[in-house]
């Protein structure tokens, strides 16, 4: 199910070395009790020019739909599923693209607006840590930069995963939890699908973001990006 990928974007692309890098994500803002509130902006630094803000989009709040019974093999496997208590995230690892990064608390800033990483650390990834943290049940939000203004960073070879790889996330707690790729997609910023990427989820799920796609040198910003789907898939302590 991935997104098309630009044309001649067979390989991770970088900024030109002419212009700026960019350091732009797509970031959520979540507000609980009125439904999913998302808020997203292209933010960067000084020199790049103002982050180019969107419009917030609100999820509807859904009236709550009668339960319907549950068969005894549908309780079994509800009982029976892998969900991990809260734990603060440590350590990323992705062996497929060579990953191995420590993790940095994201919070809301005073623009209602996720702040991104530091963006002069190329081996660095975020969390947003009122959030889900990685293998409790629900959407864990986890970013990092495709590259920064000295080179390549992170997530660079995010988009090159495929559905079965798999990514590993230690745990405050000494847990490892292992997750699975469902899907890697590209999104266009200006038509992102919010409520599809940051919606909660009655399982264990994991959302990795980077930017993708080409860069607008007017903009200073890519104009995509790539969101890897995962859910969890087993969990061992170390």
């Amino acid at each position: 199910m991935a997104a098309q990928q630009p044309n001649g974007s067979d390989q991770p692309r970088t900024a030109p070395a002419s212009s700026p890098l960019a350091r732009a994500f797509l970031w959520p803002a979540v507000a609980f009790g009125l439904g999913l509130l998302l808020m997203y902006n292209s933010s960067g630094t000084p020199a790049e020019g103002k982050p180019q803000a969107h419009p917030a989009v609100v999820a509807p709040v859904s009236p709550s739909a009668p339960a319907s019974p549950m068969s005894p093999k549908a309780a079994a496997a509800a009982e029976d599923e892998l969900v991990l208590p809260r734990s603060v995230p440590k350590r990323l690892a992705i062996t497929e693209i060579a990953v191995d990064a420590p993790f940095v608390p994201l919070a809301i800033g005073p623009s209602g607006q996720l702040n991104a990483p530091p963006p002069d650390d190329q081996n660095l990834v975020g969390w947003f840590k009122d959030g889900v943290t990685p293998g409790e049940r629900g959407t864990s939000i986890v970013a990092g930069h495709v590259d920064t203004k000295t080179g390549p960073a992170v997530f660079l070879q995010l988009r090159t995963l495929k559905p079965g790889s798999k990514v590993d996330i230690l745990r405050e707690d000494g847990t490892v939890a292992t997750f699975k790729v469902d899907s890697v997609e590209t999104f266009s910023k200006a038509h992102f699908p919010n409520e599809r990427v940051y919606a909660d989820t009655p399982s264990p799920q994991l959302r990795l973001i980077t930017c993708g796609g080409e860069y607008d040198r007017k903009a200073k910003d890519y104009v995509d990006n790539v969101v890897v789907f995962a859910h969890l898939d087993s969990a061992r302590r170390l």
